[in-house]
């Protein structure tokens, strides 16, 4: 016999599930029918029971169902379905990372400070050192931590002060300038922004095959690519570009990685411009290898810093200050799905605007500024092609008014 539930309709806007009230009406008239009629339909009876707990369990499949359907398409897709997706063009998700930072130990000439070795932040985070390091005559060595947390924490100059673990020998240590912030897991958006660049890689010989390409390499977060056809240099901004030539500015990702992406989708004969210069050998070859010179830019970290105003309305939290921050580092990075912070671009102040607003009805936004040193008070920062806008929360000031 067949059922009187209504099944899901696959329209051309996509598929359509019948509403509750709409399966709970076809489960009854397959009782009714099931026993002949004249069933009491309350809900407080046994068979009411049962309907509802069908209509229950129907209703959560087609969730199952539409959620499935949803998460094949690219532009809806999250989590473990989107990171299939993104195999497809060969990219995987950048995990987070942690920050790191170069610090100066101090202590007697001989002493083997060993990888794993922890230090203390000023605001509780912990770190550990990435390798071991003797520590020299003189007394003084360099040596690379990471935070042991991921995610984009903050390590100002002068903060990573305290020696967890004693070794005997080692005195000291400090960090002479701010640590490289980490970050969080790639978002969705940020993901699916980055997979649909990459998909022009396949090309060869146009610029979104080189950018395309560059941003598949690991660790690249970020790239600029353009070019010069004519026979006389040109400026971009600052950035002169040669005659006949590709620029590519890459943040993130070896040097080696990089250059050899660039080579292998650039024309023949096209110039380089750039403060990097890698050799990269045509191992499609038989020994020796023929070799190129590949160079282009790593862009200087430009600093961008907020001044967020809100209304002292008498319902702001206490922790108002850390809900603005992480919401607009959030932004800052695209997680909300709106554009990220680029090289080349320009940054608007007012795109940060929905971020504070969103955080609640207490965060009334009275002003927001946005600038490359402390006290911002413009609104709109446009970043050069040889510029990687950064972001730490201590640059995102909050008052109140």
């Amino acid at each position: 016999m067949p059922t009187n539930v209504p099944a899901i309709q696959f329209t051309s806007a996509g598929p359509v599930a019948p509403t509750e009230s709409a399966i709970k009406a076809g489960v009854w008239k397959d009782f009714q029918q099931a026993f002949g009629g004249g069933l009491n339909e309350s809900d407080a009876t046994p068979q009411g029971q049962l309907v509802a707990s069908l209509t229950a369990i129907i209703a959560a499949g087609n969730d199952q169902m539409l959620q499935y359907i949803n998460l094949t398409d690219p532009a809806f897709s999250s989590g473990r379905m989107q990171d299939g997706i993104g195999r497809l063009s060969y990219i995987d998700r950048i995990a987070a990372t942690s920050t790191i930072v170069e610090c100066t130990c101090t202590g007697a000439a001989g002493t083997v400070i060993e990888a794993g070795a922890l230090a203390q932040a000023s605001d509780g985070t912990i770190y550990q050192s990435l390798g071991a390091a003797t520590i020299p005559i003189g007394g003084s060595v360099s040596v690379t931590f990471a935070a042991i947390d991921t995610g984009p924490i903050a390590c100002p100059s002068g903060t990573l002060t305290r020696i967890m673990r004693v070794v005997s020998g080692w005195d000291t240590i400090t960090n002479p300038a701010a640590g490289v912030i980490g970050r969080d897991v790639e978002s969705a958006a940020e993901f699916e922004a980055r997979r649909t660049a990459s998909v022009a890689k396949n090309a060869v010989a146009v610029l979104q095959a080189i950018r395309g390409t560059v941003l598949a390499v690991p660790g690249v977060i970020d790239a600029y690519v353009t070019e010069n056809p004519t026979g006389t240099s040109t400026t971009v901004g600052s950035v002169t570009i040669a005659a006949n030539s590709v620029y590519v500015a890459a943040w993130g990702g070896t040097d080696a990685d990089v250059a050899r992406a660039i080579w292998s989708k650039k024309s023949p004969g096209c110039a380089y411009n750039g403060n990097t210069t890698v050799t990269v050998e045509d191992t499609s070859y038989s020994l020796p290898y023929p070799s190129y010179n590949v160079t282009f830019e790593r862009p200087s970290a430009l600093p961008i810093y907020f001044a967020v105003t809100i209304a002292n309305n008498g319902a702001v939290p206490a922790d108002a200050q850390t809900q603005i921050r992480d919401a607009i580092a959030f932004a800052f990075a695209g997680g909300d799905g709106g554009p990220k912070a680029r090289i080349g671009g320009t940054l608007y102040a007012l795109r940060f605007a929905s971020a504070v607003s969103s955080l609640g009805s207490w965060a009334q936004l009275v002003s927001i500024k946005i600038g490359t040193s402390a006290s911002p008070t413009g609104d709109n920062v446009a970043v050069g092609i040889n510029e990687m806008p950064t972001l730490d929360p201590a640059y995102i000031a909050v008052a109140l008014a």
